[in-house]
């Protein structure tokens, strides 16, 4: 057998291996159309190339690409690879420090191994599309690494938040999920001291830092939902519910998640949960979106929006009694 023919059966097996978490030697056999002492010494090849493929004897043994001290090339597909450099690309502009600069180093070097097929159609995709960077905090990047951490291995996590109104308290929780929006980031967790469930935004998060204590994970909310409901209510002084003519999917396209919450009704309806400390600034945004409103709750909103309909009536020199 030729070396270009070793070489590409030993690239077949690597790709192989990223395919799935495990295989045995005859499944692997089977696929290259070889022997199981051809896949041995592969498997050799590739670990004299810094891949660590790790082994395990016996009954549902087999092999299967573990961590190594550094990372070694990845092998993509065509799909994979567009893929990739797309979200490097929108990775870029993102909200973790440090990241932008790292997303368009490892963007470089994968835009130098493309073939130029796949090389074209992503500066394509790059030439017809523009970033816009909005308000956002930026992170630090081992902060997040911290909590994921900490959400992966289930251990508790102490550190200092600051309070919207000022000062700084000392918080341990047992972190779940991290959720992020378009302008934040938020750590979803058990707070230990107040014995509930508690939202924290991560730019708030001051000497982040994983304990030694392990917990046992307990039955949790959704977090995506209970983040958005936490981000678009509980800061506010006024809750609003206002019943749309409209289509959910529709109300949502209108309105970010972080926003406002956007629930199923009747008969072509649906309703809009959204906290404001201002009602005279939500009855401008409910207008502004266009169909037929009937405010559920609070009453105060309702006389919120019978100002506005005068202001605009008077703008527009018809007279309203």
């Amino acid at each position: 057998m030729t070396v270009e023919a070793t070489t590409e059966r030993v690239l077949r097996l690597l790709a192989l291996l990223q395919r799935r978490p495990s295989w045995t030697a005859a499944e692997l056999a089977a696929e290259l159309g070889v022997t199981d002492r051809s896949v041995r010494r592969d498997v050799e090849r590739l670990r004299a190339l810094g891949y660590p493929v790790r082994a395990a004897a016996g009954v549902g043994g087999g092999y299967r690409l573990g961590a190594g001290t550094r990372l070694p090339p990845l092998l993509l597909d065509d799909e994979e690879a567009i893929a990739t450099a797309v979200s490097l690309r929108m990775a870029s502009g993102g909200t973790v420090a440090g990241a932008g600069e790292a997303a368009l180093r490892a963007l470089a070097k994968l835009d130098q191994v493309m073939p130029p097929r796949l090389r074209a159609e992503v500066r394509a995709v790059h030439g017809a599309t523009e970033t816009l960077v909005g308000p956002g905090v930026e992170i630090d990047a081992e902060v997040l690494v911290t909590l994921a951490r900490a959400c992966r291995d289930a251990v508790r996590v102490r550190f200092r938040y600051a309070a919207p109104g000022g000062g700084e308290r000392e918080r341990t929780v047992e972190p779940v999920r991290m959720v992020a929006t378009a302008r934040r980031w938020y750590l979803m967790a058990w707070d230990v001291d107040r014995g509930d469930w508690r939202t924290f935004r991560l730019d708030r998060m001051r000497e982040v830092a994983a304990t030694t204590w392990h917990f046992r994970p307990r039955e949790h909310p959704d977090p995506v939902a209970y983040v958005q409901r936490s981000v678009t209510e509980a800061p506010y002084r006024h809750l609003a519910r206002v019943r749309l003519r409209a289509e959910a999917g529709r109300v949502r396209e209108l309105v970010p998640p972080q926003v406002g919450r956007v629930e199923e009704d009747r008969d072509g309806w649906c309703v809009l949960i959204a906290g404001g400390d201002d009602l005279d600034w939500l009855a401008v945004h409910v207008v502004r979106l266009g169909f037929e409103a009937e405010v559920l709750e609070p009453a105060e909103l309702r006389a919120a929006a019978a100002r506005l309909a005068r202001r605009l009536a008077a703008m527009s020199g018809v007279s309203i009694r």
